[in-house]
């Protein structure tokens, strides 16, 4: 499933099929002066994340005299953080309310990676505050509601860099990370070599405990992403300016894969890394992630029924879609074998013309559709200035592709 626009968040991921056997805030909003006070505490405790002083974050909380226990807390969530090689770290206050001594804060983080992130992060937070002594100090920082946690709310980050990637793990060992900057590493050349050289070629790699700190990470529930090995989150049609995107790992679904399911994985999600500033509202998820799956399984040389094993069964029944998988077909929360016939069914529609028009014509492809304007009209455009066809056409010789393929 997919943000549209300039703000939101892009989501995307890889089924398992085919690869195995986000407060409310009451009271008035405060004056200007009050806004600023609390601007301030939360400059400090930016530079005190930028400078590495665990003291001085932990001094931005509410004294143990007036509650026992934030500090504790505070210096636990610091030293979960601290590993995390960090180019930038600030907060912008949107919104401030105030009951008396206490008060609620709207605020943006913004964070960048060192070597990864051109621009920053932006997460939305919602701070308590405390003031006392005539001091505001922060109680507790949380993500806003509907905002998804980061990696170190979770628990201790490990980082382990790649050649071209870097793996941020909680609860995982430095062998299991390693692991993943290896097949990222892999995964890359990949990518350039089907895609080619309009993207950093650099990966981030979130790697939370279970597929419940992997939801937690979305503000997404679990259940929507049971069977999900991984998906990528970024910002559609983002710029070359645009922060890293993420691909954030579902543990307990990657961790039954065999050798060759993690690198298709691992390609497919870098693909979409890749393929981001070229990817909009325009670009149907049957393109989007048919031709991330053509560049997880190109040069494997995995057979159309090999690799598309739903689809496969329901063809040799003789029941061949009609039409190119809807977005609708790719709800996480669905039917896992509908799901599955959704992905492999842009995969072979990206295959056909792959080998019909060949390689060079389907990456202009996709950078046509998703340099449409909107969705309507985006995938007919471009298959006749790019392919020299019509839509009505391309289904015919998509269905007949399927016969002869997995019939």
């Amino acid at each position: 499933m997919a943000g549209r626009g300039r703000a939101p968040r892009w989501v995307v991921g890889l089924l398992l099929l085919g690869l195995v056997g986000l407060v409310g805030c009451g009271g008035a909003a405060e004056p200007d002066s009050a806004t600023a006070d609390v601007q301030r505490v939360l400059d400090r405790r930016a530079a005190a994340v930028r400078d590495g002083s665990e003291r001085a974050f932990v001094a931005t909380e509410v004294p143990s005299s007036v509650a026992a226990g934030e500090r504790a807390a505070a210096r636990t969530e610091f030293k979960n953080l601290r590993t995390v090689p960090l180019a930038a770290w600030s907060y912008r206050v949107t919104g401030f309310h105030r009951s008396g001594d206490r008060g609620t804060a709207d605020a943006e983080l913004r964070y960048r990676v060192e070597g990864y992130d051109r621009s920053p992060i932006v997460a939305a937070r919602t701070l308590s505050l405390t003031r006392a002594d005539g001091h505001w100090y922060v109680a507790a920082d949380r993500p806003a509601k509907d905002a998804g946690e980061q990696l170190w709310e979770q628990g201790t980050v490990l980082a382990v860099r790649g050649e071209r990637s870097l793996v941020l793990g909680v609860g995982q060992s430095r062998d299991s990370l390693r692991g993943y900057t290896e097949l990222a590493d892999r995964a890359v050349p990949t990518v350039r070599e089907a895609w080619g050289g309009e993207w950093s070629g650099r990966v981030v790699v979130l790697v939370p405990k279970s597929l419940e700190g992997m939801a937690g990470l979305l503000g997404a529930p679990a259940s929507g992403y049971r069977g999900i090995a991984a998906v990528t989150t970024g910002e559609a049609g983002g710029s070359a300016k645009a922060p890293a995107d993420r691909i954030i790992v579902n543990p307990d679904a990657y961790g039954v894969l065999g050798a060759f399911g993690r690198q298709v994985v691992l390609t497919h999600e870098t693909t979409h890394v890749a393929t981001r500033s070229a990817t909009s509202a325009a670009t149907p998820l049957w393109l989007s992630e048919g031709y991330a799956d053509w560049v997880g399984y190109r040069g494997t040389g995995r057979s159309a029924a090999q690799a598309a094993p739903e689809l496969a069964r329901v063809v040799s029944e003789g029941h061949v879609p009609a039409a190119l998988p809807d977005d609708g077909d790719f709800g996480f929360d669905g039917d896992a074998g509908s799901l599955a016939r959704a992905y492999e069914g842009g995969w072979l529609a990206c295959r056909l013309i792959a080998e019909r028009w060949g390689e060079v014509r389907l990456g202009e492809f996709y950078r046509a559709v998703g340099a449409h304007e909107e969705r309507a009209g985006a995938v007919e455009s471009a298959l006749g200035d790019v392919l020299g066809t019509t839509l009505e056409k391309f289904t015919e010789e998509w269905r007949a592709y399927l016969g002869d393929r997995l019939g």
